[in-house]
């Protein structure tokens, strides 16, 4: 074997060993739970929660480093038995309804929600009065 051929099998088999290590690693869970129920929970809380940073995405998909300290403290904060209400609670206190992807329905955001139905009551009632607008206009003509 030839000096080069030696050192393109060693480099191949370097970056196959590295691959190996990238999927392996891939594969283990960075929060590891002791309980499903846990695991679970994290999953869905980090879904629910908004990246301050990204704005538009939840810290479970965010790669921002404010995400991962959240991720990190929704973690512990599973891990000493803190219930999800509990855990929003603190988020919200120390970052603003904001973080909250879904927002909760209490007097200050009694107007994001009732908005759509204001919305719609008030596109039918312009319409109505469109409608009977016309009608007459269309009476007094003939």
């Amino acid at each position: 074997m030839s000096f080069t051929r030696k050192r393109i099998l060693r480099l191949i088999s370097f970056f196959l060993l590295i691959l190996n290590h990238a999927v392996i690693a891939s594969g283990q869970d960075i929060y590891p739970f002791t309980s499903i129920v846990d695991s679970a929970r994290f999953q869905a809380l980090t879904k629910e929660i908004r990246c301050v940073v990204c704005q538009n995405q939840n810290i479970a998909d965010s790669n921002a480093p404010l995400a991962n300290d959240l991720r990190k403290k929704i973690y512990q904060m599973i891990l000493d038995n803190k219930s999800n209400e509990e855990i929003k609670n603190f988020l919200v206190k120390r970052y603003g309804e904001y973080i909250l992807l879904q927002p909760r329905f209490n007097k200050i955001t009694i107007v994001l929600w009732m908005f759509p139905l204001v919305g719609l009551i008030l596109i039918f009632f312009i319409l109505l009065r469109f409608f009977k607008r016309q009608h007459t206009a269309i009476h007094r003509s003939c």
